[in-house]
């Protein structure tokens, strides 16, 4: 897999066009999702109307659906658990925003901004509420059991990250157990999902579990990158919350762990006054130590692991999506 650099925005090609074996099918989840948010008060009404255009490219509700067709046939169980994990997602982007202060998602206002937080709590647990509700529609018990395991590990994921807040020491091992919990592990359900309600045996389930959760790593890792090198008018969603909450990203931890005590102590200093001179002196030092580059470079790893995972999948045109997505979840500065 070829090194992307971090400091540019990408000109790969968007994720969107690597769904075009399930457009039918992903037509039918919008529309699912539309019918589902849609509600008889005006307020109500606007608010969920609101956050279903916080949704973007439909990650995760592509991917349960390339994982069934790499493995059997898409039905119906699987248009309603991909509405179910994308309202899950969409909630917790919406508490997310009320706990990094965002004003931007998707280049429209968050729900905090264009409201409150407490609507936006609320609003995150109506989209919970819902889900879970869709997901117990199903004949069996199996999709609201998966879901419930992995939006619990995303909730212990969050509290981590608030936990590691300020924490200058924070080891590698602490972020990668923040982001596997807050974002690999909802990929990897979507996966699951995905091969176990179109047959796919024990195996089966394993690989492709194992391939959603390594690609969420590189998608966070890639994603922290962006918070820090990224362009909001490029991304369309707040940057630079990370380090306003000063939060020790994997590219901050490879920097700290490659500096003596003293230099140690200068860079704890850039962190706790993150104004615009300490930024661009800390951007700068990112960039010459190399620092960017070996994050990018892990993340690339972890996206070559992911697709590792599909040797096993019989070759189709759901198989080469899932391949090419491991590779655009880190090229997005290419």
């Amino acid at each position: 897999m070829s090194t992307a650099n971090p400091t540019k925005p990408s000109n790969a090609t968007a994720m969107s066009s690597l769904f075009e074996s399930i457009q039918t099918d992903l037509a039918l989840v919008e529309s699912r999702l539309q019918s589902e948010l849609r509600h008889s008060d005006p307020f109500i009404d606007e608010l969920a109307q609101h956050s279903f255009r916080f949704g973007g490219k439909r990650l995760r509700p592509a991917l349960l659906l390339l994982t069934a067709q790499a493995v059997g046939e898409i039905n119906d169980d699987h248009h309603t658990l991909a509405a179910v994990v994308e309202m899950i997602h969409t909630a917790t982007l919406v508490h997310d925003d009320v706990l990094d202060e965002a004003t931007i998602r998707r280049h429209e206002n968050t729900v905090n901004a264009r409201w409150n937080n407490q609507t936006s709590v609320l609003l995150g647990d109506y989209l919970f509420t819902h889900a879970f509700y869709l997901a117990s529609s199903l004949e069996t018990t199996f999709g609201c059991r998966t879901i419930g395991r992995a939006t619990n590990t995303v909730c212990e994921g969050e509290l981590l990250q608030m936990a590691a807040s300020g924490k200058f020491l924070l080891s590698r091992d602490g972020y990668f157990a923040i982001i596997e919990a807050k974002t690999a592990a909802l990929c990897a359900c979507c996966c699951q999902l995905g091969a176990h309600y179109a047959g796919g045996d024990k195996q089966t389930l394993r690989d492709l579990e194992q391939y959603g959760h390594l690609l969420g790593i590189a998608f966070q890792i890639a994603d922290d990158l962006l918070d820090l090198v990224g362009k909001e008018q490029t991304v369309g969603k707040s940057l630079g919350t990370d380090l306003a909450k000063h939060r020790m990203t994997l590219p901050l931890i490879e920097l700290r762990d490659s500096l003596n005590p003293g230099q140690q102590q200068e860079l704890r200093e850039l962190l706790e006054a993150p104004n615009n001179e300490n930024m661009a002196t800390l951007l700068d030092w990112l960039q010459r130590s190399g620092s960017l580059q070996q994050a990018q470079n892990l993340a690339n790893d972890y996206a070559q692991q992911a697709a590792e995972k599909l040797t096993s999948i019989s070759d189709s045109p759901a198989k080469q999506a899932l391949l090419e997505i491991a590779k655009a979840s880190v090229s997005r500065y290419a």
